[in-house]
Protein backbone atom coordinates (compact mmCIF):
# COMPACT_ATOMS: atom_id res chain seq x y z
CA UNK A 1 0.00 0.00 0.00
CA UNK A 2 1.43 3.53 -0.66
CA UNK A 3 2.19 5.25 2.29
CA UNK A 4 3.46 9.00 3.25
CA UNK A 5 6.13 9.30 0.86
CA UNK A 6 4.89 7.51 -1.84
CA UNK A 7 1.68 9.30 -2.08
CA UNK A 8 3.37 12.71 -1.44
CA UNK A 9 5.43 11.49 -4.80
CA UNK A 10 2.18 11.23 -6.42
CA UNK A 11 1.04 14.68 -5.21
CA UNK A 12 3.81 16.80 -6.71
CA UNK A 13 4.20 14.58 -9.79
CA UNK A 14 0.96 15.00 -10.75
CA UNK A 15 0.16 18.77 -9.64
CA UNK A 16 3.42 19.62 -11.90
CA UNK A 17 0.90 18.23 -15.24
CA UNK A 18 -2.32 19.25 -13.50
CA UNK A 19 -2.52 22.31 -11.99
CA UNK A 20 -4.89 24.83 -13.97
CA UNK A 21 -6.06 21.94 -16.15
CA UNK A 22 -9.77 21.74 -16.17
CA UNK A 23 -12.08 18.76 -16.67
CA UNK A 24 -13.89 18.20 -19.87
CA UNK A 25 -15.42 14.17 -19.56
CA UNK A 26 -15.35 11.49 -17.26
CA UNK A 27 -15.38 8.10 -17.50
CA UNK A 28 -16.76 5.91 -14.87
CA UNK A 29 -16.48 2.23 -15.52
CA UNK A 30 -16.57 0.88 -11.77
CA UNK A 31 -19.01 2.83 -9.96
CA UNK A 32 -18.52 1.41 -6.46
CA UNK A 33 -15.15 3.59 -6.48
CA UNK A 34 -17.04 6.66 -5.99
CA UNK A 35 -18.34 6.29 -2.78
CA UNK A 36 -20.05 8.99 -1.85
CA UNK A 37 -22.27 9.66 -5.03
CA UNK A 38 -23.67 7.62 -8.45
CA UNK A 39 -21.38 7.60 -11.19
CA UNK A 40 -23.86 10.41 -12.96
CA UNK A 41 -23.83 13.19 -10.22
CA UNK A 42 -19.82 12.64 -9.68
CA UNK A 43 -19.77 13.07 -13.74
CA UNK A 44 -21.71 15.97 -13.49
CA UNK A 45 -19.90 17.42 -10.64
CA UNK A 46 -16.84 17.21 -12.21
CA UNK A 47 -16.93 18.28 -15.51
CA UNK A 48 -16.27 22.31 -15.98
CA UNK A 49 -14.44 21.95 -13.09
CA UNK A 50 -10.81 23.41 -12.73
CA UNK A 51 -7.69 22.08 -11.05
CA UNK A 52 -6.31 24.77 -8.23
CA UNK A 53 -4.01 22.57 -6.54
CA UNK A 54 -3.44 19.23 -4.69
CA UNK A 55 -2.95 18.45 -1.15
CA UNK A 56 -1.99 15.11 0.55
CA UNK A 57 -3.36 14.04 4.05
CA UNK A 58 -1.91 11.13 5.72
CA UNK A 59 -2.48 8.65 2.76
CA UNK A 60 -5.20 10.49 1.07
CA UNK A 61 -5.18 12.70 -2.12
CA UNK A 62 -6.83 16.01 -1.94
CA UNK A 63 -7.22 17.48 -5.44
CA UNK A 64 -8.70 21.31 -5.12
CA UNK A 65 -11.06 22.26 -7.60
CA UNK A 66 -12.47 25.85 -9.21
CA UNK A 67 -15.61 25.96 -7.23
CA UNK A 68 -14.69 25.09 -3.73
CA UNK A 69 -14.90 21.13 -4.52
CA UNK A 70 -12.28 18.77 -3.08
CA UNK A 71 -11.52 14.95 -5.02
CA UNK A 72 -10.30 12.48 -1.98
CA UNK A 73 -8.26 9.83 -3.27
CA UNK A 74 -7.44 6.37 -1.92
CA UNK A 75 -4.81 4.61 -3.49
CA UNK A 76 -5.63 1.69 -0.95
CA UNK A 77 -2.83 -1.46 -2.17
CA UNK A 78 -2.40 -1.11 -5.43
CA UNK A 79 -4.37 2.04 -6.70
CA UNK A 80 -2.31 3.87 -9.83
CA UNK A 81 -3.23 7.48 -10.54
CA UNK A 82 -1.27 8.43 -13.98
CA UNK A 83 -1.55 12.02 -16.66
CA UNK A 84 -1.38 9.86 -20.27
CA UNK A 85 -1.32 10.71 -23.72
CA UNK A 86 -4.51 9.32 -25.44
CA UNK A 87 -2.39 7.42 -27.45
CA UNK A 88 -0.96 5.32 -24.71
CA UNK A 89 -2.83 2.58 -24.68
CA UNK A 90 -4.66 1.79 -21.40
CA UNK A 91 -3.94 -0.33 -18.97
CA UNK A 92 -5.58 -3.32 -17.80
CA UNK A 93 -8.00 -2.92 -14.61
CA UNK A 94 -7.87 0.77 -15.82
CA UNK A 95 -11.70 1.96 -13.94
CA UNK A 96 -11.84 6.09 -14.08
CA UNK A 97 -10.80 8.13 -16.46
CA UNK A 98 -10.84 12.13 -16.46
CA UNK A 99 -10.48 14.02 -19.73
CA UNK A 100 -8.76 17.33 -19.67
CA UNK A 101 -8.54 20.83 -21.32
CA UNK A 102 -4.80 19.88 -22.37
CA UNK A 103 -6.17 16.80 -24.57
CA UNK A 104 -4.47 14.37 -22.14
CA UNK A 105 -5.81 11.96 -19.96
CA UNK A 106 -5.59 11.35 -15.50
CA UNK A 107 -5.99 7.49 -15.50
CA UNK A 108 -7.11 5.52 -12.14
CA UNK A 109 -6.08 1.66 -12.37
CA UNK A 110 -6.41 -0.72 -9.59
CA UNK A 111 -6.28 -4.44 -10.07
CA UNK A 112 -7.94 -5.06 -6.53
CA UNK A 113 -10.49 -2.34 -6.47
CA UNK A 114 -9.86 -1.31 -2.45
CA UNK A 115 -8.94 2.62 -3.62
CA UNK A 116 -11.72 4.62 -3.11
CA UNK A 117 -13.03 8.38 -4.24
CA UNK A 118 -15.18 11.25 -2.49
CA UNK A 119 -15.65 14.38 -4.34
CA UNK A 120 -17.71 16.90 -1.90
CA UNK A 121 -17.74 21.12 -1.11
CA UNK A 122 -14.74 21.67 0.27
CA UNK A 123 -16.31 22.85 3.98
CA UNK A 124 -17.77 19.13 4.61
CA UNK A 125 -15.32 16.76 2.81
CA UNK A 126 -13.21 16.08 6.17
CA UNK A 127 -16.48 14.42 7.62
CA UNK A 128 -17.43 12.52 4.32
CA UNK A 129 -14.25 11.20 3.16
CA UNK A 130 -12.70 10.34 6.93
CA UNK A 131 -9.95 12.74 7.28
CA UNK A 132 -11.04 14.40 10.17
CA UNK A 133 -10.37 11.60 12.34
CA UNK A 134 -6.51 11.61 11.04
CA UNK A 135 -3.86 11.95 13.46
CA UNK A 136 -0.98 14.43 12.93
CA UNK A 137 1.64 14.58 10.06
CA UNK A 138 4.55 13.11 10.99
CA UNK A 139 6.84 15.51 8.89
CA UNK A 140 4.69 18.92 9.51
CA UNK A 141 6.49 20.74 12.72
CA UNK A 142 3.44 20.81 14.78
CA UNK A 143 4.10 17.34 15.86
CA UNK A 144 6.89 18.01 18.09
CA UNK A 145 8.65 15.66 20.09
CA UNK A 146 6.57 16.60 23.27
CA UNK A 147 3.37 15.96 21.66
CA UNK A 148 4.70 12.49 19.90
CA UNK A 149 5.12 11.63 23.63
CA UNK A 150 2.26 12.77 25.11
CA UNK A 151 0.74 10.52 22.16
CA UNK A 152 2.54 7.27 23.39
CA UNK A 153 1.60 8.17 27.09
CA UNK A 154 -0.98 5.59 28.23
CA UNK A 155 -0.67 3.20 25.39
CA UNK A 156 -0.88 0.25 26.17
CA UNK A 157 -0.67 -1.91 22.75
CA UNK A 158 2.30 -3.02 20.80
CA UNK A 159 4.25 -0.15 19.31
CA UNK A 160 4.31 -0.88 15.73
CA UNK A 161 0.03 -1.32 16.15
CA UNK A 162 0.33 2.20 17.41
CA UNK A 163 2.61 3.34 14.56
CA UNK A 164 -0.17 1.85 12.13
CA UNK A 165 -2.78 3.44 13.66
CA UNK A 166 -3.92 6.74 11.63
CA UNK A 167 -5.15 8.45 14.12
CA UNK A 168 -2.11 8.37 16.03
CA UNK A 169 0.44 9.72 13.12
CA UNK A 170 -0.94 10.12 9.66
CA UNK A 171 0.55 8.33 6.55
CA UNK A 172 2.78 5.52 8.35
CA UNK A 173 2.15 2.03 7.17
CA UNK A 174 4.00 -1.32 7.28
CA UNK A 175 7.48 -0.41 5.49
CA UNK A 176 8.34 2.84 7.28
CA UNK A 177 6.97 1.42 10.77
CA UNK A 178 9.88 -1.55 10.24
CA UNK A 179 12.06 1.13 8.81
CA UNK A 180 11.59 3.34 11.70
CA UNK A 181 11.81 0.87 15.12
CA UNK A 182 14.70 -1.00 13.29
CA UNK A 183 16.91 2.62 13.50
CA UNK A 184 15.80 3.66 16.58
CA UNK A 185 16.65 0.06 18.06
CA UNK A 186 13.04 -1.03 19.03
CA UNK A 187 11.45 -4.47 18.80
CA UNK A 188 8.30 -3.72 17.33
CA UNK A 189 6.26 -6.01 20.47
CA UNK A 190 7.25 -3.79 22.95
CA UNK A 191 4.52 -1.94 24.76
CA UNK A 192 4.19 1.85 23.96
CA UNK A 193 4.16 2.12 27.65
CA UNK A 194 7.02 1.00 28.43
CA UNK A 195 9.51 2.87 26.40
CA UNK A 196 11.53 5.30 27.87
CA UNK A 197 11.64 8.86 27.17
CA UNK A 198 15.54 8.55 25.25
CA UNK A 199 13.66 5.57 23.32
CA UNK A 200 10.45 7.84 22.70
CA UNK A 201 13.02 10.84 21.59
CA UNK A 202 15.08 7.69 19.52
CA UNK A 203 11.58 6.66 17.32
CA UNK A 204 10.23 10.52 16.62
CA UNK A 205 13.90 11.43 15.58
CA UNK A 206 13.66 7.68 13.44
CA UNK A 207 10.38 7.90 12.11
CA UNK A 208 10.91 11.38 11.04
CA UNK A 209 14.09 10.50 9.46
CA UNK A 210 12.97 7.25 7.07
CA UNK A 211 9.71 9.05 6.04
CA UNK A 212 11.62 12.24 4.67
CA UNK A 213 14.63 9.88 2.98
CA UNK A 214 11.26 8.18 1.63
CA UNK A 215 10.19 11.44 -0.02
CA UNK A 216 13.76 12.29 -0.92
CA UNK A 217 13.98 8.97 -3.06
CA UNK A 218 10.58 8.89 -4.81
CA UNK A 219 9.00 6.07 -2.54
CA UNK A 220 9.62 2.73 -2.07
CA UNK A 221 8.58 0.50 -5.55
CA UNK A 222 8.31 -3.14 -5.10
CA UNK A 223 5.75 -4.04 -7.66
CA UNK A 224 2.53 -1.80 -8.01
CA UNK A 225 3.98 1.90 -6.56
CA UNK A 226 4.71 4.23 -9.16
CA UNK A 227 4.44 8.36 -9.34
CA UNK A 228 1.70 10.40 -11.98
CA UNK A 229 4.11 9.92 -14.93
CA UNK A 230 4.13 5.90 -14.62
CA UNK A 231 8.22 6.35 -12.75
CA UNK A 232 9.06 4.09 -10.16
CA UNK A 233 10.47 4.80 -6.84
CA UNK A 234 14.12 3.85 -5.44
CA UNK A 235 13.92 3.67 -1.75
CA UNK A 236 13.85 -0.12 -1.71
CA UNK A 237 17.61 0.33 -2.22
CA UNK A 238 18.05 1.88 0.85
CA UNK A 239 15.64 -0.04 3.38
CA UNK A 240 17.80 -1.98 6.20
CA UNK A 241 14.93 -4.56 7.12
CA UNK A 242 11.84 -4.26 5.60
CA UNK A 243 11.41 -6.81 2.51
CA UNK A 244 15.21 -8.54 4.09
CA UNK A 245 14.19 -11.71 5.30
CA UNK A 246 16.94 -13.89 6.22
CA UNK A 247 19.54 -11.57 4.73
CA UNK A 248 22.67 -10.32 7.06
CA UNK A 249 21.86 -7.03 8.80
CA UNK A 250 24.03 -4.20 7.42
CA UNK A 251 24.72 -2.84 11.57
CA UNK A 252 25.55 -6.43 12.56
CA UNK A 253 25.75 -9.15 10.29
CA UNK A 254 22.64 -11.29 12.23
CA UNK A 255 19.95 -12.45 9.49
CA UNK A 256 16.69 -10.04 9.64
CA UNK A 257 13.96 -11.90 10.71
CA UNK A 258 10.28 -12.08 9.86
CA UNK A 259 7.45 -11.88 12.31
CA UNK A 260 4.00 -10.91 12.08
CA UNK A 261 2.95 -8.02 14.42
CA UNK A 262 -0.59 -6.34 14.70
CA UNK A 263 -1.16 -8.92 11.62
CA UNK A 264 0.86 -7.43 9.70
CA UNK A 265 4.33 -9.20 8.16
CA UNK A 266 7.16 -7.37 9.92
CA UNK A 267 11.17 -7.75 9.63
CA UNK A 268 13.51 -7.34 12.54
CA UNK A 269 16.83 -7.52 13.72
CA UNK A 270 16.95 -9.81 16.39
CA UNK A 271 20.16 -8.34 17.66
CA UNK A 272 19.85 -4.70 17.55
CA UNK A 273 15.66 -4.95 18.11
CA UNK A 274 15.77 -7.00 21.60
Amino acid sequence: MPELPEVETVRRSLLACLKDLSVTAVSVRMPKLIQNLTAEEFTQAMIGRTVRDIKRRGKYLMVRLSGEYTLVIHLRMTGQLRYSDPDVPELPHTHIVIYLSDGKELRYTDIRQFGFWFLAPDDVIEQVSRIAALGPEPLEDSLTLELFSSLIVGKKGRIKALLLNQQFVAGVGNIYADEALFCAGIHPERKADTLTSAEIASLYCSLRKVLAQGVCMRGTSFSDYVDGLGERGSFQHELKVYGRAEELCSVCGTPIARLVVAGRGTHICPNCQK
